[in-house]
């Protein structure tokens, strides 16, 4: 354990491995006189590359940097740093959803999702998980439009995990809307409905990393850090154990992630053998500009488990399109779980500008959180120029924004859910 994690540039070098072990060629590396917990530089290098230009699962794990190593001069703790200092026993603690302290720690985990595992463990150990670990399981197949990314962060004691899914990257989702308009694949799930489909593309993402992500919440609950060594199976290298069981899973994602997680959260409820492991630990799913999993008979089924409908909260920034996606012309979709909606009043916000009260804008907080009184509903019809005309025109021209036929791409990027869910009194993530 100490030679993991005693050295900051040996941790760094112990976070990336691919755990597609029969994709590496070991034999061009001799390993007979590699002492026990060694792993030659040269032989992870001839892993990652295999593991890359072939494709398929690997996996980095990090440990949370500390705080002096976060803020090397001056106070170590300071009254907004890190973020909520009682974090792990809130998100224990927490009966109620959707609580807005716990909705910002997810939504700062959705965003920063795009990044690797060193960066999702700093940013959380800020939030206030001091100490965590995280894996980062992932995987791609090209062939079969899989690129499966998902991170799973644990409390120092152990007893609270976080599962965040990356979605699609936000520079592609534009590109991506122009291939939304053809009807997408469905693969039936019957686990909550004999005659229920999905989005063959979504299931196939979860799936595609669900029984690592598995492997991970089992180390956990055994009281097992979530980090393995390196390579997988590599003898000598044991990080330990953690103080407590895995008590409190939540899950979050932003945009394709957000649909991840939550039909993961729906896995875990309607599949007997996850039900039975970790049913009763699934606290909450907070999602962001998740677009819709499955069809209305799915929706219904998720709609009738008291716990999907109450717990499974996902947020809509004012016209982020992705939500209303896969479009009328796709075939029936509809969403299941509590809606809010982030509503800006645009005209309001312009006739300020013009009488010169700009404090309306203070902050970057000019609208209000709302739930919704129908979930968002499909646009009906996904060609390149309305949608990407009329938000144009809304860029240049705010007051456009409020027309109802105005959805934005600009909309869906991560930081505007986390600028809008950010509570009065934190400046920031970074807890500055």
């Amino acid at each position: 354990m100490a030679n993991v994690d005693t050295a900051r540039n040996t941790r760094q070098a112990d976070k990336s491995v691919p755990s597609t072990t029969e994709q590496a060629s070991t034999s061009k590396v001799t390993s007979a006189t590699r002492t026990p917990g060694e792993f030659r530089s040269l032989e992870w290098e001839m892993r990652l590359r295999d593991t890359l230009e072939i494709g398929g699962l690997w996996t980095r794990d990090a440990k949370a940097p500390t705080y002096e190593e976060l803020r090397p001069y001056g106070p170590r703790e300071t009254a907004g740093f890190p973020v909520y200092k009682d974090l792990e026993q809130r998100l224990l603690d927490a009966v109620a959803h959707p609580d807005p302290e716990i909705a910002h720690v997810m939504a700062a985990c959705a965003a920063y999702a795009y990044s690797g595992p060193e960066t999702v463990s700093m940013i959380m150990a800020r939030m206030g998980l001091q100490d965590n670990q995280c894996r980062m399981i992932q995987t791609s197949v090209d062939a079969m439009m899989i690129h499966s990314t998902a991170f799973l962060i644990q409390s120092k004691s152990g007893r609270v995990g976080i599962l965040c899914y990356r979605g699609a990257e936000p520079h592609d989702a534009a590109h991506r809307l122009g291939d939304a308009d053809r009807e997408p694949e469905r693969i039936a799930y019957r686990a909550c409905h004999p005659s229920a489909t999905v989005h063959a593309g979504i299931y196939r993402n979860v799936r595609a990393t669900r029984y690592e992500v598995m492997n991970a919440l089992r180390h956990a609950s055994d009281r097992h850090s979530v980090r393995t060594s390196l390579p997988n199976g590599s003898p000598g290298l044991d990080l330990g154990r953690v103080d407590g069981r895995l008590e409190a899973l939540y899950i979050t994602g932003h945009g394709h992630g957000g649909a991840m997680a939550a039909l993961m959260g729906v896995m875990i409820r309607h599949e007997r053998k996850y039900r039975e492991a970790l049913g009763d630990r699934l606290k909450a799913v907070y999602t962001y500009g998740q677009p819709m999993i499955g069809d209305p008979r799915f929706a219904e089924a998720c709609e009738r488990d008291e716990f999907l409908h109450d717990n499974v909260i996902r947020y809509i920034y004012d016209r982020d399109v992705v939500p209303h996606l896969p479009p009328s012309t796709s075939g029936p979709f509809r969403h299941f779980g509590r809606e809010y909606r982030y509503e800006i009043p645009h005209i309001r916000n312009v006739v300020a500008d013009v009488l010169g009260r700009s404090e309306s804008h203070a902050g970057g907080h000019t609208g209000e959180w709302r739930t919704g009184g129908h979930p968002a509903g499909q646009v009906p019809h996904l060609l390149g120029m309305p949608i990407s005309a009329p938000a144009f025109v809304a860029r240049m021209i705010p007051v456009a924004r409020s027309l109802p036929a105005v959805y934005s791409i600009d909309d869906h990027l991560p930081h505007h859910y986390l600028s809008a869910l950010t509570p009065p009194g934190v400046q920031n993530e970074f807890g500055d």
